[in-house]
């Protein structure tokens, strides 16, 4: 006959902390008690009862006064418990952990305003217990009750610690299905659930199972209904005197598992029976049952007590597990409780197997570095990404996390251009390259631009031009804003910003602003994305032609002088010329002497032009054109006096010079009296000159009395002398010669 016993059986860590404390409780002077039986074992509850503790009901612990009391692992209402303090009792709580943090869940959430629904048997002490911190919650025990839930508030759903899996999700998921909002939360003991999957487990490859287990023990029951699923012969018992030894010996394999609540003893004594029919082979299966570990192993745990300076695992070993504070992380070293909690399962480092006080000392510390190392020189090897994250930076570069361990990301590494400023990626989440790793100097090499380089080929192909993207502001300059598209470095030259003017991007954007923009122009050859934002934005100046028109005045901003005009913005991103000429009536030099940039004027639309785009103003037509004053009538036969009047020719020897300042201004003089005096079709005296008022003056003299008109076009008197003398000269040569 071949005995096997269970991967995990006996005492899960919630019950073997409730016995210690109970031999603990053993050692005090007071009266002791607990309320209600501390297991559902009871053969373990009789020998500790007849060793002094006590059990009495929740009513009679309340009148106990001055005494020490065990609250047990199924756990009791947190009234209860200060009920009993203030009757200057001492409370030794060995609520199980689990429980506890499922109490502190379900408060939580009701808090929060969720229904909290409670699947589990309602006469069990633990749901009463976890009931008791409800306000309002709900128990059901089978999928009939879960059918007829309807609950307008959302669902918060927990179990009892002993259920199975498949009956929990099953209730839960009907009201799932029957309610709008419900969260399901696993609270099934992880200790209930190995216990359960060793059973499946073993009742597949074995001719019969054996559950040992109290027979008002839920978790052994539950092992029993799971053993059932899987092998048809299946018993239940308690202790060896329910073993049906007769019927055992018709099987050649038999399996043995028992529930979280009974004693090692009991096992003990129960294969100690079977022992009988093959005692060499139950002793393999008990060996077989253990599990071997050895030093440099990781294995799995279970957290079974935390401390302020050490933590208990529960490795399934003959001896537990300590976590020394010197064998924890930087973080968890900071604060175990916070980092550990009871129940939890973690991976270890197995440093030893005896410690000197007959514990297994292990490590979290080397099991997370060892582990990472391992597989980032996986990753290495097989040339493949890994997730970093960004921690800090310095002038070579940035400092990022991956898999627990710290790399360095030259600032050549971190991007396909010029980087100046490594501070904004602090925190950023990257994909990246491990260009090289060396365990023994813990050092780690990373590069993101050899992952960019290997998706610029995609990212190219993606792009086209004339399509619409959103990207994001990398950096700015004074001609532009540089834009991440894709991955990829686009240019968003200033002019291309707004339709207004923009003086500095920074005017209009900042960095890591996300904005929309168009694909301009692509050059793949020299990398090169010309971007454009203002294509996408409404063109104002189509929205002002089609609301003004030629000879409405409009109120504008001078926005810029130069020497041939001002430029005046009449709506946002719209700019008009009013010429120098149009700026007065009166004669202006410069605009500068008659504007200032940032005037705020009227001025009157003279044209648009809408091809070029340009619209011309003005300022002086806004007032009426000023009359100029009447000038004095001129002898209407002055001309005719002119044509009759000899001219005068100058007579020259070949001798004459002008080689004095005296006789140039006498030859000067000379001419312009033949000009003045001069008559016929080659009189140089234009009619509407000027120096016609000098001819006036000269006729007026010699009393000549018809008179022409002045003519409006006026010229300088002395240019037009001096002109009259040059030709004049000129005539003077030719007659000379």
């Amino acid at each position: 006959m071949q005995i096997i016993i269970a991967d995990n059986s006996g005492f899960c860590f919630g019950v073997k902390r409730s016995v210690d404390l109970a031999n603990q409780a053993l050692d005090s002077t007071k009266e002791k008690y607990t309320v209600g039986p501390l297991i559902h074992n009871p053969q373990l509850v009789g020998k500790l009862e007849e060793e002094g503790l006590k059990v009495i009901t929740k009513e009679e612990a309340l009148n106990i006064k001055d005494s020490l009391i065990l609250i047990r692992a199924h756990g009791e209402s947190a009234d209860f418990k200060k009920a009993l303090i203030e009757n200057g009792n001492e409370i030794l709580d060995a609520t199980c952990p689990v429980l506890t943090n499922i109490y502190k869940k379900i408060m939580e959430k009701e808090e929060e305003g969720y229904q909290v629904i409670i699947i589990g048997d309602r006469n069990h002490p633990e749901i009463k217990a976890m009931d008791s911190y409800l306000k309002d919650g709900i128990i059901i025990t089978n999928e009939t009750e879960a059918k007829n839930i309807r609950c307008k508030k959302p669902i918060y759903v927990v179990s009892q610690t002993t259920n199975r899996s498949d009956f929990y999700y099953n209730v839960a998921n009907i009201l799932k299905d029957n309610n709008d909002s419900v969260v399901i939360d696993n609270t099934i003991c992880n200790a209930t659930k190995l216990r359960q999957d060793s059973a499946k487990d073993l009742a597949k490859d074995v001719d019969c199972m054996i559950v040992v287990g109290g027979f008002n023990s839920s978790n052994t029951n539950k092992l029993y209904d799971v053993a059932s699923l899987y092998n048809n012969n299946v018993f239940r018992i308690e202790t060896v005197k329910d073993l049906p030894l007769q019927k055992l010996s018709e099987f050649k394999k038999i399996g043995i598992i028992a529930g979280a609540s009974t004693p090692d003893e009991i096992i003990e004594e129960v294969v100690s029976k079977m022992d009988e029919f093959t005692k060499e082979d139950f002793m393999n299966s008990l060996e077989d049952s253990m599990k071997k570990i050895y030093p440099k192993d990781i294995v799995t745990g279970t957290v079974i007590d935390v401390k302020e300076d050490e933590v208990f695992v529960d490795i399934q070993y003959r001896a537990d597990g300590i976590i020394k504070l010197d064998e924890m992380t930087e973080e968890e070293r900071e604060n175990p409780k916070e980092h550990f909690e009871v129940g939890s399962v973690l991976d270890v480092y197995v440093i030893k197997l005896d410690d000197g006080e007959g514990n297994v000392s292990l490590s979290t510390r080397r099991v997370l570095g060892m582990k990472s190392w391992k597989e980032l020189l996986e990753k290495y090897e097989n040339d493949e990404i890994v997730e970093g994250h960004v921690t800090g930076f310095n002038k070579g570069g940035l400092t990022a996390e991956v898999n627990g361990i710290q790399g360095f990301i030259p600032a050549s590494q971190v991007a396909t251009y010029f980087v100046k400023n490594f501070k904004k990626f602090v925190g950023e989440t990257w994909d990246l390259k491990i260009v090289s790793i060396d365990e023994r100097k813990n050092r780690l090499v990373l590069s993101r631009k050899d992952v960019l380089e290997g998706e610029l080929e995609e990212r190219w192909e993606e792009l086209e031009e004339g399509q619409v993207v959103e990207g994001e502001v990398a950096r700015l300059t004074d001609f532009g804003a540089f834009v991440e598209v894709n991955g990829l470095d686009g240019l968003l030259h200033v002019s291309d910003i707004a339709w207004s003017r923009v003086e500095v991007p920074s005017d209009v954007l900042n960095v890591g602003d996300k904005i929309e923009v168009k694909i301009l122009k692509l050059n793949k050859e020299k990398n090169r994305i010309s971007l454009g934002r203002k294509q996408l934005l409404d063109k104002p100046f189509d929205s002002f032609v089609n609301s003004h028109e030629v000879g409405d005045v409009v109120k504008g901003k001078v926005v810029n002088l130069l020497d041939f005009g001002a430029f005046v913005e009449v709506a946002d991103g719209v700019e008009g010329l009013v010429h120098v000429s149009e700026i007065s009536w009166d004669h202006v030099e410069k605009p500068s002497d008659e504007l200032n940039v940032g005037d705020e004027i009227e001025v009157k639309i003279i044209s648009i032009d809408k091809e070029e785009e340009k619209v011309g103003l003005s300022i002086k037509q806004l007032e009426e054109a000023p009359e100029r004053p009447e000038r004095k009538p001129r002898r209407e036969n002055r001309a005719n006096n002119n044509q009759n009047r000899p001219r005068r020719k100058a007579e020259r020897s070949q001798s004459q010079n002008f080689s004095s300042d005296a006789d140039l201004n006498n030859n000067l003089g000379n001419l312009l009296e033949q000009a003045l005096l001069g008559a016929g079709e080659t009189d140089l005296i234009g009619e509407e000159s000027e120096v016609d008022g000098v001819i006036d003056d000269i006729e007026a003299s010699e009393n000549v009395e018809e008179h022409e008109e002045v003519s409006e076009t006026e010229i300088n008197t002395e240019e037009a002398a001096e002109s009259i003398a040059e030709e004049e000269a000129s005539e003077a040569d030719e007659e000379i010669e």
